[in-house]
């Protein structure tokens, strides 16, 4: 079992990060932040894949304004990305967002700082410190030191401005496109500070590259223990990067929502159309809630024996396949009615 790092607990609305909270996966809109309908929607669908934080690109004023109206209608906590105008933070404030990222060493003089703080202390509001290799400050850029070390030198800096201010609601994240890089610099900051951490590899790239380095430097550094909240960033819709979160957390055994797939690959003793079978089943279980693990194998060796721990699962022969429960067959049906069958069989035992 994994030992989680232990860390303080933060609230953005109604979900706690940090200390013994699960680990929440959350994700960023892609639409235009003062085109709230666009907005909502595609909030609305990412939650209904499990999205539980998004956070808004709040690039104007107008787009602050927009954050009033959609905190009324999310159905989960609001957060707003900050840069550089300490304006827009006050704003997103006071129009009722539930946590902001910035960096405040980015949004200018000590007394702008002080009066972003100062209202977030009041109505209660946490700031993530959002460090991204690609952007730090101009002596660290040009420091010789490894770049993991110099984005914990960071994070430290604009750290010590909140704590300086009496400011402790605080989670940071340290992201770069590097997979090692980023492992390093959340390993090394975890040892130095006791706040959550927000785990993500940043510009991670298209669906299929994306998720690997993302499941390979979060997966690194979720077995360790560390993390609190993650994010995977991909070239590709929201709604596939709160899947994919899932993905990672449920294969760690650190959470449990949704299905947990397991499917054989194919080889030459399977005598059924396995790739689309494994996929049909997979999709239109993709939205149901209970934690259950369905199993979709190619044939008797790799069937109810090796997926016996399976609640539900489907074995296939020559071109007919075998339902089997809890590694025990129940039917045998023609290829062409497997899935239909399969698919009832869950939904009225499980409703």
């Amino acid at each position: 079992m994994i030992q989680r790092r232990i860390s303080k607990q933060i609230e953005i609305g109604n979900v706690k990060i940090g200390g013994d909270a699960p680990i929440s996966v959350q994700s960023m809109t892609n639409t235009d932040t003062r085109d709230v309908k666009s907005t909502l929607k595609q909030i609305n669908n990412m939650v209904e894949h499990g999205c539980e934080l998004v956070r808004l690109a709040i690039l104007n004023s107008d787009a602050a304004d927009s954050i009033r109206q959609i905190k009324k209608l999310s159905p989960i906590p609001i957060i707003a990305d900050i840069h550089f105008d300490y304006r827009l933070a006050i704003k997103c404030i006071e129009n009722g967002v539930d946590a902001l990222r910035l960096n405040p060493g980015n949004i200018g003089k000590e007394e702008n700082i002080k009066k972003v703080v100062s209202l977030a202390k009041i109505n209660n509001i946490p700031i993530r410190i959002g460090i991204n290799g690609g952007s730090l400050e101009k002596d660290l850029e040009q420091s010789s030191r490894p770049l993991s070390e110099k984005m914990v030198e960071s994070a430290l800096r604009h750290i010590k401005i909140l704590e300086d201010n009496n400011f402790d609601k605080i989670k940071v994240s340290l992201k770069s496109s590097d997979v090692l890089t980023t492992i390093e610099a959340y390993k090394i900051i975890s040892q130095k500070i006791n706040y959550p951490l927000h785990l993500g590899v940043t510009e991670a790239g298209t669906y299929t590259g994306g998720i690997i380095k993302s499941a390979v430097g979060l997966g690194s550094l979720l077995s360790a223990g560390i993390g609190d909240t993650i994010r995977v960033s991909l070239t590709d819709s929201p709604v596939e990067e709160v899947k994919a979160g899932f993905m990672i957390l449920k294969s760690l055994g650190l959470r449990k929502r949704g299905i947990n797939f397991v499917s054989c690959p194919t080889c030459g003793r399977t005598q059924i159309n396995l790739i689309d079978l494994a996929k049909e089943v997979e999709k239109r279980l993709e939205n149901f809630d209970k934690p259950l693990t369905i199993a979709v194998m190619g044939c008797a060796v790799n069937g109810p024996g090796e997926a016996k721990h399976a609640d539900y699962g489907i074995a296939g022969g020559i071109s007919e396949g075998y339902i089997f429960k809890k590694g025990e067959i129940i039917k045998r049906l023609p290829e062409e009615k497997l899935v239909d069958e399969f698919i009832n069989l869950i939904q009225m035992e499980n409703i």
